[in-house]
């Protein structure tokens, strides 16, 4: 099984990190092929609404602003599962996952077809590192998300620096359940 851990945090060893960190060593564990990717590494404009509202992602699902997100796009299409990891900024996602996003959504979630997330399981984290507040709704944004690409939603986890040391044990334990899960099906 392929799994896909999507971290957007710019601190390499923040929470955020920890928590990346924390879903490769359960996904691995249960013997998952691991592709990790950080957004903020990456070059991914926002969203450009392009000609009426919808430019070629409507009907050709493609993205037609160049940069870093039609590889990472076209990667996502042989993943059998997805950890999303985002810091909580302001209540949401951090800014890299919500270009990212957004994009994504785009592009996905009016596909006739099977699109690259529908029917896969994804775990979601939120990880507020400062005041522990907004974890709720990020993880009611990234909920949204998920439902609009058909993603099968294995797990909702929110982690603040209060509830690192448990919350960090509970990712892990979810990613290799996770793979256990569907490697079976």
């Amino acid at each position: 099984m392929k799994i896909m851990i999507i971290t957007s945090s710019p601190n390499k060893d923040g929470l955020t990190a920890a928590c990346g960190r924390a879903a490769k060593t359960g996904a691995a564990s249960a013997g998952a092929e691991i592709i990790e990717v950080c957004l903020n590494d990456l070059n991914i404009g926002n969203c450009r609404a392009c000609g009426n509202g919808w430019g070629t992602c409507r009907d050709s699902h493609r993205c037609q602003v160049e940069d870093d997100f039609q590889a990472l796009h076209a990667s996502m299409a042989d993943v059998d599962g997805f950890v999303l990891i985002t810091p909580v900024y302001w209540g949401e996602m951090s800014e890299s996952a919500k270009a990212f996003f957004d994009r994504f959504r785009r592009n996905e979630a009016l596909k006739k077809d099977k699109n690259f997330m529908e029917g896969k399981p994804v775990i979601a984290v939120a990880a507020a590192g400062g005041s522990g507040n907004g974890t709720i709704s990020c993880l009611a944004s990234m909920e949204r998300l998920l439902m609009h690409v058909r993603a099968e939603r294995f797990d909702l986890i929110s982690i603040t620096r209060k509830s690192r040391e448990y919350k960090l044990s509970t990712i892990q334990a979810a990613a290799a359940e996770m793979v256990q899960r569907y490697q079976k099906n």
